[in-house]
């Protein structure tokens, strides 16, 4: 079963994230993916996260598909105009690439090619209506297209943001235009991503929250001072300092995290662990 049968299902699903490389050489990330498979419903390919320019997401989400291993091919509005958008949706499909999130993609100004232009010809409304578009069999100059793709839509959702009502009628917006799954940013308290669980119709749309794997106490205190929407708790932070044991302590919060999730009737969750993809499986065998 794929992931979308899996979730028509009642399956709790379990995502993984991979970042292409900066390079050709995709044989450690394929090698370190064969290694945790039979504990990963799917690999989600980023499309140059943080604006640092990669291998596309395209190309590596086709390398993974080829092997054997279900993807979802994140497509990001900051690089490409309409018609390149397309063309890379129709190609994801003819690397038998099913699963699609859509996305806005980070500010250049993060990146390593401070002089890039932005393009940003659609918006990610837009872009979610051009997916459901192709798969009506037409382009966006209505022009009919010879074969229709068929896609799992999805996008993202800031779940933790400061304005929560804002960010739920963001989420029925989307719905509305063609999204039926939904992968957080990280939340490191469950009770923030329970009011998108609340207001979602389940008939319509999946909440997949992510959850992100501590590499340090320096990590988690720099990120609850410095990175915007994004709420620790204390508590959080207290057990680390008292951890004699850091690295396992931040292993098992995860699975804490992951466990709450699945308890709370969320149907899925993406494990990022910041290239420790082969901690994944002590992060989920507790649950």
């Amino acid at each position: 079963m794929d992931i979308q049968e899996k979730l028509d299902n009642g399956r709790f699903i379990v995502l993984a994230e991979i970042v292409p490389p900066k390079g050709t050489d995709t044989s450690e990330i394929v090698e370190n993916a064969v290694k945790i498979k039979d504990n990963i419903d799917a690999f989600v390919i980023s499309d140059m996260t943080n604006a640092i320019m990669q291998m596309s997401s395209l190309a590596c989400a086709g390398i993974f598909q080829s092997k054997g291993m279900e993807t979802i091919m994140q497509i990001c509005c900051r690089d490409r105009n309409r018609i390149a958008l397309q063309a890379d949706l129709l190609g994801a499909c003819g690397w038998g690439i099913k699963n699609i999130m859509a996305v806005t993609g980070q500010n250049l100004e993060l990146g390593d090619h401070h002089q890039a232009k932005p393009v940003d010809d659609l918006s990610l409304l837009e872009l979610l209506e051009v997916i459901k578009t192709l798969q009506n069999g037409r382009d966006m100059a209505d022009i009919e297209i010879n074969g229709t793709p068929s896609f799992f839509t999805g996008s993202n959702l800031a779940a933790a943001g400061h304005d929560i009502d804002a960010e739920i009628n963001d989420m029925k917006k989307k719905i509305d235009a063609g999204a039926e799954f939904f992968i957080t940013s990280p939340v490191f308290d469950p009770a923030d991503a329970m009011p998108f669980l609340e207001n979602a119709d389940k008939e319509k749309c999946r909440i997949i929250p992510t959850v992100l794997l501590f590499k340090s106490l320096g990590m988690a205190r720099y990120m609850a001072r410095n990175v915007p929407g994004i709420n620790i708790p204390q508590e959080l932070i207290k057990r680390l300092q008292k951890s004699k044991d850091k690295s396992g302590e931040c292993i098992k919060i995860a699975s804490e995290i992951l466990g709450s999730f699945k308890q709370n009737g969320f149907d899925g969750v993406l494990v990022s662990t910041i290239g420790q993809n082969d901690l994944i499986p002590d992060i989920i065998k507790e649950t």
